[in-house]
């Protein structure tokens, strides 16, 4: 992995993300995805997971699931979606709670959600928050449009990865 290579030439800890996503269809198949995207985490972002080391912020609050329609490309400025959907939440403009474990290892914080559209949607953008709406934007991912009929069933599961690795 890159973010291991850079961390142990350069000696300092490096924190990378990445977003799956599988597509549940309303006749049971399923669409895999897989990894759509490896960024970008955000300068708010930094700034919410240092104020969580000063016990300003609960760091676990970065569960909230958002999904949009945006297009503009992604950038470590961002504080929120381009588009993000409002009434197509199942409850209106209430992002999904996400379910927060370890990954694969101890260095790895993962959080899962579902969206369960209730309009048809050509979801696009993707971003982790510190609230079920308004809140800090952790990180933006911008992928090819995954549409889902609302009304056939169709759901979207997020999950996103953020990991630390140490220098030395």
């Amino acid at each position: 992995m890159v973010a291991k290579t850079v961390s142990r030439l350069v000696g300092v800890p490096v924190m990378t993300s990445e977003l799956r996503l599988k597509k549940y269809h309303g006749d049971g198949s399923v669409t895999d995805y897989g990894v759509v995207g490896h960024k970008v985490v955000t300068t708010a972002g930094v700034g919410y997971i240092v104020d969580a080391f000063q016990n300003l912020v609960e760091a676990e609050n970065m569960k909230y699931h958002g999904f949009g329609t945006g297009t503009t490309a992604e950038a470590s400025g961002d504080t929120g979606l381009v588009t993000e959907l409002t009434t197509e939440y199942v409850v209106d403009n209430t992002r999904p709670t996400g379910t927060t474990t370890e990954g694969a290892s101890a260095n790895i914080y993962r959080t899962v959600a579902t969206l369960d559209p209730d309009a048809d949607v050509a979801i696009t953008e993707h971003g982790i928050f510190s609230a079920s709406s308004a809140g800090v934007l952790l990180d933006r991912t911008k992928f090819s449009a995954i549409n889902l009929s609302g009304a056939g069933g169709d759901t979207l599961e997020a999950t996103y990865d953020l990991t630390f690795t140490a220098g030395g």
